[in-house]
Parts: structure tokens; sequence; C-alpha cells
């Protein structure tokens, strides 16, 4: 590994409903797949402030970071993910972005393997952050 090699990162929301079913988008590009809020680091950008930005980007309101609850390798795309617990404003509302097409709220059970394992490590936090390779 060289000094200049550049890794690829994002930071995402596990952000739920009062019956604790998670929100996720809908893509409107690429496999138009189901996905946490949030999405890769620009250059120069915290954590924080790429999750930040990506979310107003994506749910048109600002959100609260709680913790990061872990880092995730996904082999597949050679890329790492930081998975945030946040929340929406008290009567927030979500306006979504050009990027996608529908918002939903998803049971656990509704969830992908990975989005499951992901998110139920969120919301299990005990204070010490996972890292999982998938």
């Amino acid at each position: 590994m060289g000094f200049e090699d550049r890794f690829r990162l994002s930071a995402h929301a596990v952000i739920t409903d009062a019956a604790g079913r998670v929100l996720l988008l809908k893509a409107d590009y690429g496999d138009q797949a189901w996905g946490l809020p949030g999405g890769g680091l620009e250059p120069g950008e915290t954590l924080h402030e790429a999750l930040l930005r990506e979310c107003r980007e994506e749910l048109g309101c600002e959100v609260t970071v709680a913790w990061l609850s872990g880092v995730y390798y996904h082999s597949a795309l050679d890329a790492h993910a930081a998975i945030f617990r946040c929340h929406l404003p008290e009567g927030a509302s979500v306006r979504l972005s050009p990027e996608h097409s529908e918002q939903r709220y998803f049971g656990l059970d509704e969830l992908t393997p990975v989005q499951r394992q992901r998110v139920e490590d969120c919301l299990n936090f005990d204070g010490n952050a996972r890292s999982r390779r998938f």
C-alpha cells in the first residue's frame, strides 16, 4: 500500500419510525436498489460531514447523529461503509432528491442479509463499534 492509494468510503444513516422500521430509499440509478440514506465521501470531508451532506441532499432535511455503530467492508464493491444511528427532527418532512424514486420504512425481516446485519448492529449498539466483512 502506498501513501497515494485511495479507498472507497461511504457514510449511511439508520433512521427508524415509531414502529422500529428502517427507512430505505430506492435509487433511481444503477440497479435501482433500496438502501440506507447516505453516500460516498467527497475529498476533504470527514465521515460526519459526508453523512450530514448526503442526508440533507437525499432527504431534504437535517438529521441528528447519535453514534457510529460500525464500519463494514463490502468485497463486491471493494469499499467500506460507515453506519450511523440517526434521527429525523420531530415533524420533519422527507423530500427525496432526484437520485431516488421512493422512500419506505421496512421491517428487519424485509431487509437483505447484509442490510439486516448492519442495521441490527446499529440498533443493538453497546458502545463498541463493529467491523465486519461481507
